[in-house]
């Protein structure tokens, strides 16, 4: 652990205090922002990481489906969705299309399917609860990781329900846990600027604290790297540190680095990579209450996703195939994202790490090792 003379008083308390298990305060979160270099922030992080999960990484083989991208809605940093009233520019697929999708693995050892896309005005609860039974139905064992907060605050809403009563009645269609998109930044000075009108922070939390309470798990993410100061990186987490306490319900923090192509703030450069890799360690010794934490690979390349396991990441997503279009139309590294399990290893091997499969809910399936025998690269 550091212990450096030439150290700041204030980093040194903050080093002895990820040494000793303590947890940092708000303070000492926007210390590390301000004056912490990034060999600073990296060696705290690692050896948190190293604590919780020794030279394990983590991942999945998992596909996604993204229903649609029509959208009622029009953040500013979006590139993937077209307004309702222009939706000849963009997909909506029936039941019958995502089915498909879902039968494409069929005998093939994918254990999640991850469904988001824009907020739609005629896919309502009653549409996504019969695509849920169907894809139950055809496979019982596959993990249905399924829509955001913004997605359900808007079926809920049109439904009628309650946040509790919609969430039930998903539950008992098949689904299994909730991702963490639609978080962005909570703060609503920050907010009002770049998504006013979908679901804000308070309503966010709600949903995630009481599908926690029903007995699912679920991520949280943060959209870094705009318009937003480091103060609000750090409220945004605080916030998401006081309900995982409370909860215990989230299984992994997924810092989102916002890309700038095609989009109403294309105006605003993006980050450095030297800047995100200090938010994925200043992210880990802060959340010092979430398991994991994620780096999203199809969003900052391969090469950086196994340069941010020195950073305090220990879970790098999973096999995605070439499924989502999310990020790769906002000008993402993974233009076709999709890795194969053996490409996934070995990328993990080469940072000298030790490759593990998970399930969705970071139970083991398989540790492949830091060293072994040759990969078949047509490993799915």
């Amino acid at each position: 652990m550091i212990a450096d003379t030439a150290l700041s008083t204030d980093l040194q308390q903050i080093a002895d205090k990820v040494q000793t298990g303590q947890r940092i305060s708000d303070a000492d979160c926007m210390t590390l922002f301000e004056k912490a270099s990034l060999g600073f922030a990296g060696s705290l992080a690692n050896a948190i990481k190293e604590r919780l999960h020794r030279d394990k990484v983590f991942f999945n083989r998992n596909f996604h489906i993204e229903p649609t991208n029509v959208c009622v809605f029009s953040c500013n940093f979006c590139s993937y969705s077209r307004l309702y009233a222009h939706k000849e520019e963009g997909w909506e697929l029936s039941i019958e299309q995502m089915l498909e999708m879902v039968k494409k693995y069929d005998g093939k050892p994918i254990t999640e399917v991850h469904i988001v896309g824009g907020v739609h005005p005629r896919m309502d609860l009653n549409f996504f609860a019969d695509l849920l039974k169907q894809i139950k139905a055809h496979r019982p064992g596959l993990h249905i990781k399924a829509f955001t907060a913004v997605e359900y605050d808007y079926m809920f809403r049109k439904a009628k329900l309650s946040v509790e009563e919609g969430l039930k009645f998903l539950i008992a269609a098949g689904l299994d846990s909730i991702p963490g998109g639609g978080a962005e930044i909570f703060h609503p000075e920050i907010r009002e600027k770049i998504c006013a009108d979908k679901v804000n922070a308070d309503g966010w939390l709600k949903i995630h604290e009481t599908a926690h309470q029903l007995g699912l798990h679920s991520n949280a993410t943060m959209l870094y790297g705009h318009i937003e100061k480091y103060e609000h990186r750090v409220d945004h987490m605080r916030r998401l540190r006081e309900l995982q306490d409370r909860t215990k319900g989230f299984n992994t923090f997924i810092p989102l680095k916002f890309r700038n192509k095609d989009n109403d703030m294309s105006n605003v450069p993006e980050t450095t990579n030297i800047e995100d890799m200090r938010l994925y360690a200043i992210s880990r010794i802060y959340l010092d209450n979430f398991p994991h934490l994620k780096a999203y690979w199809p969003m900052i390349g391969r090469q950086n996703a196994q340069l941010s396991l020195s950073f305090g990441v220990d879970d790098i997503d999973g096999t995605i195939d070439d499924t989502t279009k999310i990020y790769s139309m906002a000008g993402a590294e993974e233009l076709n994202p999709s890795m194969s399990t053996a490409e996934l290893v070995t990328l993990i091997r080469q940072a000298n790490r030790e490759p593990v499969e998970r399930d969705t809910l970071y139970n083991e399936i398989k540790n492949f090792g830091k060293t072994g025998g040759e990969l078949n690269p047509e490993m799915n």
